[in-house]
């Protein structure tokens, strides 16, 4: 009977754990490329439905997938494989047209040769108003500045209700006379996308030039489920303070 000898059972230990590792990186690698990739908010422009410290699963599998769905974005082929359409009122992940490097998440509110204009706040779809209801105040930290403070603030909060059936509540810091809440018409092209933020007055989304239209290719999923949050700016990484920062309430909360 053939006996190991220690330095040989330990290679052998070795070469499992190795490979048990290079495996779990593959499987890891398969997952975030086909099916889920993680992604955090860093900004407001999403609040009430997106906070600062949230962190989203986006699937990438919901619409097909472009070049973006893979890691460094090689463009190996273009346009989407797999295709199926974004709908009215999904919070997706995509790249700025303006410069790809850069990731946004926001809700579609415009389809392909939809005509989309807001008028005093009011979001119109086609030359007709969406519904809205006025419901509680918001209180959070800051959403209407460019700075977050410590402390809470009260903000208006409406619930829209889109055309499909989709409801989800927006908020509106303050009265403006003109743009953002004033709009001309924008006549979403063929094959784009019209994007806005749930935190209307505080969200660079396809209102403004350096967004725009977004192309479908430019989509890189949907967003489906905040995995994880943070209260406050603490990084995910000083444990210790989870305690006191983690927003036990919103961790496997279903995006809509």
């Amino acid at each position: 009977m053939r006996v190991l000898s220690e330095r040989t059972r330990g290679r052998s230990g070795f070469a499992d754990t190795v490979r048990v590792l290079v495996e779990a990186l593959i499987i890891a690698a398969l997952i975030r490329t086909f099916l889920f990739q993680p992604f955090n908010i860093p900004s407001g422009s999403m609040e009430p439905t997106l906070l600062v410290g949230d962190y989203l699963f986006v699937s990438k599998f919901s619409y097909g997938y472009s070049h973006y769905a893979l890691p460094f974005s090689p463009p190996l082929f273009s346009g989407r494989i797999f295709v199926a359409d974004p709908q009215r009122g999904d919070v997706v992940v995509f790249r700025l047209p303006s410069n790809d490097a850069i990731d946004y998440v926001k809700r579609v509110v415009g389809l392909p040769g939809d005509r989309i204009q807001l008028i005093n706040g009011v979001l119109h779809i086609n030359g007709t108003p969406v519904k809205r209801e006025r419901i509680p105040d918001f209180v959070g930290e800051s959403p209407c500045g460019p700075t977050r403070g410590s402390d809470p603030v009260r903000v208006e909060q409406w619930r829209e209700t889109l055309p499909n059936g989709v409801s989800y509540d927006t908020l509106h810091c303050a009265s403006f006379s003109g743009f953002p809440d004033t709009t001309g018409v924008y006549v979403v092209p063929p094959g784009h996308y019209f994007m806005m933020g749930d935190n209307r007055e505080n969200s660079q989304d396809s209102r403004f030039p350096d967004v725009g239209y977004v192309p479908f290719k430019n989509i890189i999923g949907k967003v489906q489920v905040i995995f994880f949050s943070l209260s406050g700016e603490d990084p995910a990484w000083e444990v210790w303070r989870w305690p006191w920062s983690l927003r036990w309430t919103r961790i496997s909360r279903v995006v809509r």
